[in-house]
């Protein structure tokens, strides 16, 4: 299907220290990222969660006719 020139040039392309370089540095940086996501997962996983509490303080009730909030209002004369 390829001809020897063809065959010839894609050796040449592939063996260049260009390719070589490029590819180096990509499986370096993949190397890099896929640590850096490991260490963060198990960083998510250590991180102690806060106890749930199982008794939240009950809303005042809304029908109650005592709108004082404890603040004293002041006679300004």
């Amino acid at each position: 299907m390829f001809n020897e020139e063809v065959r010839a040039m894609l050796g040449e392309v592939i063996t260049s220290w260009q390719v070589i370089v490029v590819t180096v540095i990509l499986v370096i940086y993949i190397s890099i990222v896929k640590s850096v996501g490991r260490v963060n997962r198990s960083r998510r996983h250590n991180i102690p969660k806060p106890p749930k509490v199982s008794s939240l303080p009950s809303a005042p009730d809304e029908n109650s006719s005592d709108d004082d909030l404890g603040l004293e209002e002041s006679a300004e004369d």
